[in-house]
């Protein structure tokens, strides 16, 4: 089944509760990609994305099974963004107790559809509703 692609600001408005944290954290990630390519941008430039997070427990699985704790993936971050542009549109958000499931459209060259990757990625939240694991998995095109 092929699932219509919404944007992500549309797709907020409906939601509540952790789909919406999600929601709102790629949000903020789409706006800090975006400003990562102005002067005088550097690893504090994450600081509102932390307010998502629960940084002293956080971990991020990429989709290389490369774990990072909150630091490793700020630093991660603000090396890559100033490099890429990024967008995406959202295909679903399944929320379950302390667990997010959100599918996207992503596209790191939006005048190339063969550079859109599919992904799926695993909010897991803690009591305070942080944000305390995410796991990121891909489909894509093959290269070459």
């Amino acid at each position: 089944m092929i699932h219509e692609l919404l944007d992500i600001e549309a797709v907020a408005a409906n939601h509540t509760g952790l789909s919406r944290t999600v929601l709102d954290y790629v949000s903020e990630m789409k706006r800090n990609i975006d400003r990562a390519k102005e002067p005088g941008f550097d690893e504090a430039s994450w600081k509102q994305l932390g307010s998502y997070v629960a940084v002293d427990a956080f971990t991020r699985v990429g989709p290389f099974k490369d774990a990072m704790d909150w630091p490793q993936y700020v630093a991660f971050l603000t090396g890559w963004a100033p490099r890429r542009h990024w967008e995406c549109s959202v295909r679903r958000v399944t929320e379950a107790g302390s667990l997010v499931m959100l599918e996207l459209e992503e596209r790191s060259a939006p005048d190339d559809p063969a550079a859109a990757a599919n992904s799926v990625s695993a909010y897991e939240f803690d009591d305070a509703g942080k944000i305390r694991q995410l796991d990121v998995y891909l489909q894509m095109a093959p290269s070459g």
